[in-house]
């Protein structure tokens, strides 16, 4: 049995010769995913939906990394155009060791949609995924050994996170809509792995564990200020630490296809990263099944998979 104990980036192998593209990469924890993997060789495509926003990082990492392979590409996950026209320069150009699945949006106060009419928080952080994810596949499957690493929450597990009502059309409740949209990606990388069962490709599903990051920006009051205050000093992780569970799934060995990985802290929230559990129904067949007839529906993407991909 693999020892998790004391892992940390720094037992990351020599990562030249792959190449990643990372969404949400210009803060965060995709900066972060970005800034370790860059650090250890990898190429790294920055994926964002501010050009400057991205540029900026760039010259960040650049600075601290002088001979780090970097680029960049314009993705809003919030508009299906912006999805095939970064996916199709992927795919035309590269070949793709290592897709993460990071960016994501949460605690929207009033119900929005994306470009293309869908709820906007499921509609970013799964439906904007799962057409990306579909759209690369082929730079993917010309890998040698890939993987794909999706980021997940602790909210997948919660009870509000039911994939019914999946738009929030009936009722529309912030954080309801965002553990649906993390739940999913659950769902989804269950289904996926056992759709590219036979390939080389192995996808692995994180969750964090507790980090302050720009998805708490629309927090809003005092009292939820002051509370987000005190969390932050005394609960919450870094967006360095909350990192290790993606960088762990993408390089460690020791991961296998449809795993869950997160914190080993008791409660989940920091700590070096494990297998953990899945939350409960998540690995249903027939749910995985809904989850992916309703997302190729909803996107119009379908994946390209023939044989025993299928």
């Amino acid at each position: 049995m693999p020892d998790h104990t004391h892992w940390t980036p720094e037992a990351i192998a020599d990562q030249t010769g792959r190449t990643a593209l990372v969404t949400g990469a210009n803060s965060g924890i995709g900066l972060e995913t970005a800034r370790v993997l860059a650090r250890h060789g990898a190429r790294v495509i920055l994926a964002g939906r501010s050009r400057p926003r991205l540029d900026e990082a760039v010259r960040t990492l650049r600075a601290e990394l002088p001979q780090a392979d970097l680029d960049s590409v314009v993705l809003d996950l919030g508009d299906l155009s912006s999805v095939r026209d970064a996916a199709a320069r992927v795919a035309a150009t590269e070949t793709l060791d290592l897709l993460v699945n990071n960016a994501g949006i949460m605690n929207i106060p009033e119900r929005r949609t994306t470009r293309d009419g869908f709820e906007l928080t499921v509609g970013t952080n799964h439906l904007g995924h799962f057409a990306l994810t579909a759209q690369v596949l082929p730079a993917l499957l010309r890998s040698p050994a890939a993987r794909i690493v999706t980021v997940s929450a602790i909210a997948a597990k919660w009870p509000s996170g039911t994939l019914t009502d999946l738009m929030s059309e009936e009722r529309y409740r912030p954080m309801a809509a965002y553990a649906k949209s993390k739940r999913a990606n659950v769902v989804f990388t269950r289904e996926l792995a056992r759709r590219l069962a036979g390939t080389t490709i192995t996808p692995v599903v994180i969750h964090p564990g507790a980090a302050m990051t720009n998805l708490q920006q629309h927090t809003r009051g005092a009292l939820v200020r002051a509370l987000t205050g005190v969390m932050e000093k005394f609960l919450m992780g870094s967006p360095e630490g909350a990192a290790w569970p993606s960088l762990y799934a993408a390089t460690s060995p020791d991961v296998h296809s449809g795993e869950f990985i997160g914190p080993a802290s008791r409660n989940q929230t920091a700590g070096t990263p494990k297998p953990v559990a899945l939350p409960r129904g998540a690995d249903d067949p027939a749910e995985g099944s809904r989850l992916w007839d309703a997302s190729e529906r909803l996107t119009g993407v379908s994946f390209p998979l023939t044989g025993s991909a299928r």
